[in-house]
């Protein structure tokens, strides 16, 4: 495959438009038109659908620039590195991290990697769904326990667990379910299993708010409404000064944050730096840590780099 031709195809993909990709690269527009042509008939396929006034990408022709867009970036930046005599991470780098994590820490981190990577153009979403990388353009997604995926390769970088908290005042009934708030909407009485210093047991549980978001409920359960499940680095500051009380380790599989690329893509300088940034920013991974980093209170490289600015 001509890869010239190819760039040609991805520049009018990306651009919309023979007019526009000429415009923007200061080509003549008969020369983009011929090379992608070419490249149709090499493969045997149309790319584009052509109209008196729209083009647009066939199925295969989207399927082409979804897989091709990103490597040609990534050969493109890779030649600039060596010809400049470094690898210093430059360029977009597109990030998609869950709720909770973007919303306590990741803007300490994505300004403390701004600072230090100046050339990179960092762009985070935040989202719990598993996006799909590769069609939507992601280079790194940050995910809470991933089902295993032979597409996408990474490493755990944090470990969390979930406690059930309470109100110091709110009293643990004997006989009758404790009012409790959850994360989504309301169901069911239902029974919570814990484990604690002498031993496990269960606590019957009868919701009564249902929010969208872990720091709220935390929030509801500070004010004394009811019991909640939390992220034990969320409520480990008010564990310590005694706002929220500790009722129990949740009896399941501990949550681990993982960092994941694509298998099929270059480990770009600017991924492999975002890596290490979030190794130096945890480098023990325990909840404690995140609560720290998260109140300041931490001695990490990416902490240092915010609080000196």
């Amino acid at each position: 495959m001509d890869l010239l031709a190819l760039a040609d195809f991805n520049l009018v993909a990306r651009h919309g438009g023979f007019g526009k990709a000429a415009r923007a690269a200061a080509r003549p527009k008969a020369t983009l038109s011929r090379r992608v042509t070419e490249l149709e008939a090499s493969l045997g396929v149309r790319l584009f659908e052509r109209g008196a006034r729209v083009l647009k990408l066939t199925e295969e022709g989207r399927a082409l620039f979804e897989r091709t867009a990103l490597l040609l970036t990534e050969l493109d930046e890779t030649a600039g590195a060596i010809a400049s005599g470094g690898h210093k991470p430059r360029g977009r780098l597109r990030v998609s991290a869950p709720l909770l994590f973007s919303q306590t820490a990741m803007g300490k981190i994505a300004a403390g990697f701004a600072m230090k990577f100046p050339d990179v153009r960092l762009e985070v979403t935040t989202e719990d769904r598993a996006v799909d990388m590769i069609e939507e353009a992601y280079d790194l997604v940050i995910r809470v326990n991933p089902a295993p995926d032979a597409a996408l390769v990474g490493r755990a970088f944090l470990h969390d667990r979930l406690v059930v908290v309470a109100s110091p005042g709110l009293r643990r009934p004997d006989d009758a379910p404790v009012p409790a708030i959850v994360r989504g909407a309301i169901g069911q009485r239902s029974t919570w299993k814990v484990a604690t210093a002498s031993g496990r047991s269960s606590i019957a549980v009868e919701p009564i708010l249902g929010l969208s978001s872990l720091v709220m409920v935390r929030d509801a359960v500070r004010m004394g409404v009811g019991v909640g499940r939390l992220p034990l680095s969320l409520v480990s500051h008010d564990l310590s000064a005694g706002t929220l009380v500790h009722w129990g380790d949740v009896d399941g599989p501990a949550t681990a944050l993982w960092a994941l690329y694509p298998t099929r893509r270059l480990l770009s300088a600017r991924v492999s730096a975002f890596l290490d940034f979030l190794r130096e920013a945890f480098p023990k991974g325990t909840p404690d840590e995140l609560a720290a980093y998260v109140e300041g209170r931490g001695s990490s490289g990416a902490i240092t780099a915010q609080t000196s600015a």
